[in-house]
């Protein structure tokens, strides 16, 4: 079993950064495959980035591409999601997920393992 618990979120002006983290307990996270979804008002939830249990370059969606970075610290078992720009349309609730399936990543059905979420809102 893996326990995720995300913390950072919050308050944050348009244009400004926030940054997400993501402990991880009972496994060591390098070993999964592990992802940022979030889920906006009314929304489903979406892919924001992931990164493969090898460590390869995570990979985003277009619509946060070259605004969002994620990140990983394998000595504290803990991922990062760094999000400059903000945009209103990023207000979300932010999950980060955990899995060793093979399956494609940007999918949440493929995730096992999901934190309680952390709310991100951005005021314009």
């Amino acid at each position: 079993q893996v326990q995720l618990v995300e913390s950072g979120g919050g308050l944050v002006q348009a244009g400004g950064s926030l940054r997400l983290s993501c402990v991880a307990s009972g496994r060591t996270l390098s070993n999964y495959h592990t992802g940022w979804f979030r889920q906006g008002p009314g929304k489903e939830r979406e892919f924001v980035a992931a990164t493969t249990w090898s460590g390869g370059n995570p990979f985003y969606a277009d619509s946060v591409k070259g605004r969002f970075t994620f990140s990983r610290d394998n000595a504290k078992n803990t991922v990062y999601l760094q999000m400059n720009s903000l945009k209103p349309e990023d207000t979300a609730v932010y999950y980060c997920a955990a899995s060793r399936r093979v399956g494609v990543l940007s999918q949440p059905g493929i995730y096992d393992y999901w934190g309680q979420g952390t709310q991100v809102t951005v005021s314009s």
